[in-house]
């Protein structure tokens, strides 16, 4: 099926400001990109009111990502006055999105990236969580956006790492579905394609890249059956290419990127727009 395709600003920048995006939204729709992918690393960081506009302009639709930065926490959280904060913070994260007219948050909205922990008792854990992302997913249904948690791999995090334990732990709550990440499936996932089917009817948002971060397609993973699970499990959202710069110290840190991951940013989008629309439009 043809699907929208999109890519997120992290490719170049971070943290995205306005003038980032003024520069980078009208390439990205010249390079044929349906969608642009803004992180809110911090609330402020850009107008959405100008971002909506300078969007209507170029014809480009938006998804928006949310950033757990050190300090905010859903689970285990050693004040109460961090789960509040990082609730107000969500809450601003969904403000921009339905703004700039995303239907969706992405990420991963329970622990700060980066922390792990040994869990003794995941039940009780995933309960916390439900109790304390059900008001934000409240906020946001009523916004007409969803908050699309994303598993992370095991070495971001140790709260949610596969399909299987985001459908136990979002079990129930409103507002709420999942962000699946092929770079963290390929980690995690014993079959990608199996692990997206027990998504069905679930699934709020699609990140790709290449197994190394990189353009997709450049890479070891079955991109046909990928996109065929996707297809079974009924999501029609787009695919945004998210991958990360190099060049900017706090998020290649952040991210583990170590070396350039092509001959430039603008390959990473657009090789990956290429390989992607040769499947997706076929």
């Amino acid at each position: 099926m043809t699907r929208q395709l999109g890519v997120n600003t992290w490719v170049w920048t971070s943290p995205l400001d306005d003038e980032a995006l003024a520069r980078l939204a009208p390439k990205v729709r010249d390079w044929g990109f349906d969608v642009i992918e803004l992180p809110v690393e911090r609330l402020g960081d850009w107008d959405p009111g100008r971002a909506a506009d300078l969007l209507g302009e170029l014809g480009l639709g938006a998804t928006v990502v949310l950033v757990m930065g050190p300090g905010r926490e859903l689970v285990g959280a050693s004040e109460s006055a961090t789960v509040a904060d990082t609730q107000d913070y969500l809450r601003g994260v969904i403000d921009a999105a339905a703004a700039v007219g995303s239907d969706v948050i992405a990420g991963p909205a329970y622990a700060s990236v980066g922390r792990t922990w040994r869990i003794d008792d995941r039940a009780a854990a995933y309960r916390e969580l439900r109790e304390n992302l059900a008001p934000v997913g409240e906020y946001a249904a009523e916004r007409g956006v969803t908050i699309a948690v994303e598993p992370l791999n095991r070495y971001e995090t140790s709260v949610i790492n596969t399909v299987d334990q985001a459908l136990e732990a979002l079990d129930g709550l409103a507002g709420c579905s999942l962000a699946l990440d092929v770079y963290h499936l390929n980690i995690e996932e014993t079959d990608i394609p199996a692990s997206i089917e027990r998504a069905t009817g679930r699934i709020g948002h699609v990140q790709v890249c290449a197994n190394d971060r990189g353009a997709p397609g450049r890479d070891h993973l079955d991109w046909p059956g990928i996109l065929r699970a996707l297809d079974r499990a009924g999501y029609t959202g787009p695919l945004v290419i998210e991958s990360f710069t190099a060049h900017n110290a706090t998020i290649a840190t952040a991210a583990s990127i170590w070396r350039p991951l092509a001959p430039t940013q603008d390959a990473i989008a657009t090789g990956g727009l290429t390989f992607l629309r040769s499947l997706t439009d076929a």
